[in-house]
């Protein structure tokens, strides 16, 4: 790892779920989608908990897996959400919400 790189989130695209679901999306949607992508792998855990534009929100509606301490909600594009949850530097994705109140569970 480069030293620039130190403090910086990692990325776990790996999910099949989360694979799927962004390569179903329509071509504008899936590179703003990258775009947000690129943006994050260059973001400390502390500025994507700051940033406005990510909306990092913790979800309490649904209850997490064993070893998982919470799952978040982040913006990935200006209609969707992505699930995630933090395992030490690595963000880890689950899913890209088909809207809004999906990511939260409430559909």
């Amino acid at each position: 790892m480069k030293t620039a790189d130190v403090g910086r989130v990692r990325l776990d695209l790996n999910n099949p779920v989360f694979q799927e679901n962004l390569f179903l999306l329509q071509k504008p949607e899936r590179h703003a989608a990258l775009d947000t992508l690129n943006k994050l792998r260059q973001m400390t855990w502390q500025q994507i908990y700051r940033d406005n534009g990510l909306k990092w929100e913790k979800i309490v509606s649904v209850r997490s897996h064993d070893g998982i301490d919470a799952l978040y909600s982040f913006r990935i594009t200006q209609a969707r959400r992505a699930t995630a949850y933090r395992d030490g530097d690595f963000m880890r994705l689950l899913t890209i919400a088909p809207d809004h109140d999906s990511a939260y569970g409430k559909k």
